[in-house]
């Protein structure tokens, strides 16, 4: 899983969720559908609003505390989902992967059943597990690339 430790005034269960959200971000649409077969959820759950694609503006700040400026637009999908159970799931990707977004939202509304919870985060082991890989192999070729600078002092008197 994403190490969210909570931040001050986040409950451990909202970092747990925003991990699990997190994978779900990260996940490719067919670990989704892999992860909802493992966890034999075969019940469609209601949509409460149909997958939908839209934009949002994106902000961006210079050097980290500038001050902010509106860099562009970006493709949002959202969905919102029901199981029978009551509970509701949301989720929000970028892009415009409707088929995604339900997917991570059904997710979301399992892992709000409390005794469904580990069952859904070990469903998604293995895309923590591929996304670990990525970002050592990412800093793996990254460090390859790297020139260390030193300076030489000579010693003349």
């Amino acid at each position: 899983m994403h190490d969210h430790t909570p931040s001050p005034g986040e409950s451990p269960d909202l970092a747990a969720r925003r991990a699990v959200m997190a994978l779900c971000g990260d996940a490719r649409p067919e670990e989704l559908r892999q992860a909802l077969t493992q966890l034999g959820a075969t019940d469609a759950p209601e949509d409460l609003r149909p997958p939908e694609t839209g934009l949002v503006m994106t902000r961006g700040r210079i050097g980290g505390d500038g001050r902010p400026f509106n860099l562009g637009e970006a493709t949002v999908t959202r969905a919102a989902v029901r199981l029978r159970g009551g509970e509701t799931g949301f989720a929000y990707h970028l892009g415009r992967d409707r088929a995604k977004a339900r997917l991570a939202a059904t997710l979301d509304a399992l892992w709000q059943v409390p005794h469904r919870r580990e069952a859904v985060e070990a469903a998604l082991a293995p895309v923590a597990a591929r996304r670990a890989a990525e970002r050592a192999a990412e800093a793996r070729r990254i460090a390859a690339t790297r020139v260390n600078f030193f300076t030489m002092a000579r010693g003349e008197d």
